[in-house]
Formats: C-alpha cells, sequence, structure tokens
C-alpha cells in the first residue's frame, strides 16, 4: 500500500476510532446514566445535559477559529490534533470514576463531559481540514462518506463491546452493578478505543504544505480578523455557513438527547438503549457509504436537501411516535439520514474553501455548527421544562431542519478558484 493510500485509511481509521465518543458518550450510554442516576430527575438531568452542552458549544465556538489560525500561520495542525485528541480521551476516562452520591458528583461529572466535549470538537476542525488536501474535488463526496461510514460502524462495534463486556443482561466482565460501575467502565473502554484507532493518522498525517511562520496571540488574532473581513468575497461560503449554523443545530441536539428520550418517554433500559443505538448507527453507517457515491454525482448541495427532509421527516415522527416500534422507525430513518448529511456538509465545505486557509475555513465551519449549538440544547431543555414533556423538547429540532433548508436554497456550488479569489487573503503582520 502506498504511502497516500495508508494516510487517507489512517484518515478515515480517525472517524472510526473518534465516533465511540459521539456515540457511547454524548448520544447513547452516557447520557442516559447521567440524566437516570446522576441526575436528581430525568427531566432535571434532561435540562442539566442541555446547559452541558450549550457551555462546551459556546467555548468551541470561541475557541475553534482563533485555533485555526494559530494552525495555519505556525504550521501546528498535527500537533493542535494531537493534543485535542488526548484532553478529549483522558476526561472521557475520567468520567468512569465519578459515582454518584457525592454532592461534587454532578458538578465534576458535567466539567469532565464540557472538556471532553470541547477537545472533541475543536479536534474534528484539524482532522476535517485535511480532507481537501487528501482526496481531489471529484472524489470528496465518497472520500467523505467512506469516513463517516466507517465512524459509524466503530461506534457500531464499540456500542456492542460494551454490550457484550459491560452493560448487557449477562456481561463477560460482569463488573459490579452497585453505583453505576459497569456503565461508568463504557467511559474508559471509549477512551481506549479512541485512543487505540487514532494513533495511525496522528502518526501519519501529512507535513505542512508551507513553512512554519512565527506566531503570537496577536499575529493569530491578526490572521482570523483578516479572515473575517475577507469572508464577504466569499459569498456562496457564508451563506453555507448560516445554513449549516442553524440546521447542524438541530443535528447536535439530536445526538445529545436521542438516548436520554428513549429512556425517559418509553422507558428504555441501558441495554435497550444500546440496541437502539447500534441499529441507528448502522442504518447511519449504510446511508454514509451510498450517499456518497450519490453526492459525486447530483453534488452535495443537493444531497445536503434531500436529508434535511429526511431529517425533518423522522424527527417528526419521533416526537409523536405512540410506542417503541414508531420511535425505531424514527431511528432507523433518522439515522439514514445522519450521516450522509454531515458527510456532505464536509464535503461542500471543503469543495468551497481557499487551500491557503483550509484550518481557519474549516475552523469557521465548526464555528458555524457551535456559536448557536446552545440554542438547541437550550430550547429543548426548556421546552422539556416548562411543558413538562420531553416530547416538546424534541418537537423544537424540527424548525432547525426546515429553517437551514430554505437558507442552503441560496448557496451556489462554487468552488473558490471559479469564484471567489483565494488572493483575497492575505496574513496579518
Amino acid at each position: 500500500m502506498k504511502r497516500e493510500e495508508r494516510t487517507l485509511f489512517a484518515w478515515c481509521l480517525y472517524d472510526w476510532g473518534n465516533s465511540a465518543f459521539t456515540t457511547l458518550v454524548v448520544t447513547f450510554i452516557y447520557s442516559t446514566y447521567f440524566s437516570q442516576a446522576l441526575a436528581p430527575t430525568p427531566e432535571a438531568g434532561t435540562v442539566l445535559w442541555s446547559r452541558a452542552m450549550g457551555l462546551s458549544a459556546l467555548a468551541i465556538a470561541l475557541l475553534s477559529p482563533f485555533l485555526g489560525a494559530v494552525a495555519d500561520r505556525g504550521g501546528h495542525r498535527r500537533r493542535t490534533l494531537a493534543i485535542a485528541t488526548l484532553l478529549c480521551i483522558a476526561c472521557t476516562a475520567g468520567l468512569t470514576f465519578v459515582a454518584p452520591g457525592h454532592s461534587f458528583s454532578i458538578l465534576l461529572a458535567l466539567t469532565l463531559f464540557v472538556g471532553a466535549n470541547t477537545a472533541y470538537e475543536i479536534g474534528i476542525v484539524f482532522y476535517n481540514a485535511y480532507l481537501p488536501e487528501l482526496a481531489p474535488p471529484e472524489r470528496s463526496g465518497r472520500v467523505s462518506g467512506y469516513g463517516w461510514g466507517l465512524g459509524y460502524v466503530g461506534g457500531i462495534l464499540c456500542l456492542l463491546l460494551a454490550l457484550i463486556l459491560l452493560v448487557g443482561n449477562a456481561p463477560l466482565l460482569g463488573l459490579p452493578r452497585e453505583a453505576g460501575l459497569h456503565v461508568r467502565a463504557t467511559n474508559l473502554l471509549t477512551a481506549l478505543w479512541f485512543l487505540l484507532f487514532t494513533l495511525p493518522f496522528l502518526f501519519l498525517a501529512p507535513p505542512e504544505q508551507q513553512s512554519p511562520q512565527p506566531v503570537t496571540v496577536a499575529t493569530a488574532a491578526g490572521d482570523l480578523a483578516a479572515t473575517f473581513r475577507s469572508l464577504r468575497e466569499f459569498r456562496q461560503v457564508v451563506r453555507f455557513l448560516l445554513a449549516h449554523l442553524i440546521y447542524n443545530d438541530g443535528l447536535i441536539t439530536i445526538f445529545a438527547f436521542g438516548g436520554i428520550y428513549a429512556a425517559g418517554t418509553f422507558g428504555m433500559t441501558i441495554a435497550e438503549v444500546v440496541f437502539f443505538g447500534i441499529a441507528l448507527n448502522m442504518a447511519a453507517g449504510i446511508g454514509a457509504f451510498l450517499f456518497g457515491h450519490l453526492e459525486d454525482a447530483i453534488g452535495s448541495k443537493p444531497t445536503i436537501r434531500l436529508t434535511l427532509v429526511g431529517l425533518t421527516i423522522a424527527t417528526t415522527i419521533a416526537a409523536i411516535a405512540p410506542n417503541r416500534l414508531w420511535l425505531w422507525l424514527a431511528g432507523l430513518v433518522l439515522g439514514l439520514f445522519v450521516g450522509p448529511n454531515q458527510s456532505a456538509s464536509r464535503a461542500f465545505m471543503g469543495r468551497l474553501t481557499p487551500a491557503s486557509h483550509r484550518a481557519q475555513f474549516f475552523g469557521f465551519f465548526t464555528l458555524s455548527g457551535k456559536i448557536t449549538s446552545f440554542l438547541g440544547p437550550i430550547l429543548l431543555g426548556s421546552a422539556t421544562a416548562f411543558f413538562h414533556s420531553q416530547r416538546a423538547g424534541i418537537a423544537t429540532i424540527i424548525p432547525f431542519f426546515v429553517l437551514g433548508g430554505i437558507l442552503l436554497l441560496t448557496v451556489q456550488e462554487t468552488p473558490p478558484s471559479q469564484g471567489d479569489p483565494a488572493e483575497t487573503f492575505a496574513p496579518a503582520d
């Protein structure tokens, strides 16, 4: 296997490894455990989790563009990716040792989660920025889809391991169930999985294409300010970032509260939530693989629009589902369109991005996915508290997909070489 092929495989393998965090910690196992075992009530857990998600989203929004500017000027993409990855792994492992019943348990658990989630998303900024460098525009859709698809497969396998080893009816390890140790140990499994499968890319990531320049807070801030000023020259990028800002809020909220909703409204146990998560991730992986080829054929924008229609329908079904069968149907439809939406969005951004400022632009991509992402969790938590119903909270997600789809209609799929000039960007002195 050539070095370029090994690097591309390692890049996809990073998705395989890091998906364990979003699957086990954010969406299905730990978030459910927190709301059921650590928080006073499931409703209170929903509200507290929404605030933690909102706080980490704010931190990500503030940090990601600035760190992207540092990486572009100083040539520190791989180093920053490694630091963010290892910090997420350390905080995730720490969640294993936070037991219920102590006055500090809730605060410590939420602090570690905020740290892990913030580090995870910052790492994604630099990971995504490698896509245009590793895949030409005509193949970026399927390569991005392969990465997302492998990510969902990795999430499924890690969920299966958690079920077999730790949280099933007859787990192989047989850890004590007092204080939920068998559930908390899934965080340690996640951390080890994350570490094992992300190391290859941390070693094989391509070297910087330009010579590092001296970097200080002032110079990075100057580069970031210049990029902000020049964004108006990249009108299609700005329009896409605005659309992504809206519809990605809906996705973030679904990821954060899917397991909580299944357990709180439909009475699913942790093991049943894991099975639900496995099925949803299988659908997402299939969708990401299939839609990657479709995207290269019809374009990123039509693919994103199609997925937003599917996500709107699936979320509506979930909000009004009368029983578990309908929830399962909603989950499978949701999974089928979640993976392609994220994959196509990443590939679309890569096609619109000037090569000389990829880390900064993917920082803005992450910023657009996070700067208002506290709104989704907070609206969901507020609606849940006001109506005393998690169904009302889930229903608040639907407008994000609808409005994001409307804004997407204004975007033209024009790469920078055919539209706005990359030369507009000049490093700050």
